[in-house]
């Protein structure tokens, strides 16, 4: 697998992505859904890493710098014909590798609280993810959970 800052420009990342938006949206309300569509991710804050295999995407993710030394996971997805192969792990220990490397001191996420997203929980608790306040412009929400970590 091949994990590279992406451009996010061509067909298969935008189709990858709007998958990934519409389920989020299909699953919860809109003032509870915060996934980044394309335009949300091409912005100078933001790095998005593609995993490939053989040319095929299988993953992807992005860090948002939201405060000095303060990054924020967004747009963890993996192809869902290939969940519980490793390809979020690479991406995510990928991922804090890189936001250290560039200076980051602690990286923070939102998630769904539903049973859905029970997977995605179990993954960033098991990268030492603890829960903590919401952070950033997010507030309280029954359908989000809020996740830290120093790095």
């Amino acid at each position: 697998m091949d994990i590279a800052v992406d451009d996010l420009a061509g067909p298969a990342i935008a189709a990858f992505l709007e998958a990934h938006v519409s389920q989020l949206r299909a699953l919860s309300p809109p003032e509870s859904t915060h996934a980044l569509d394309l335009d949300g991710l091409r912005v100078p804050e933001v790095t998005f890493w593609t995993a490939r295999e053989s040319g095929e995407i299988v993953g992807c993710c992005a860090v948002k710098r939201i405060a000095p030394g303060h990054g924020e996971l967004k747009s963890m997805r993996t192809d869902p014909t290939r969940t519980r192969s490793g390809v979020a792990s690479a991406l995510l220990r990928h991922a804090l590798d890189e936001s250290r490397r560039a200076g980051l001191d602690r990286v923070s996420l939102e998630t769904g609280a539903d049973d859905f997203f029970l997977p995605a929980r179990t993954l960033y608790a098991k990268f030492g993810f603890r829960p903590c306040p919401p952070f950033g412009t997010y507030r309280e929400d029954p359908l989000s959970v809020f996740l830290t970590r120093t790095l």
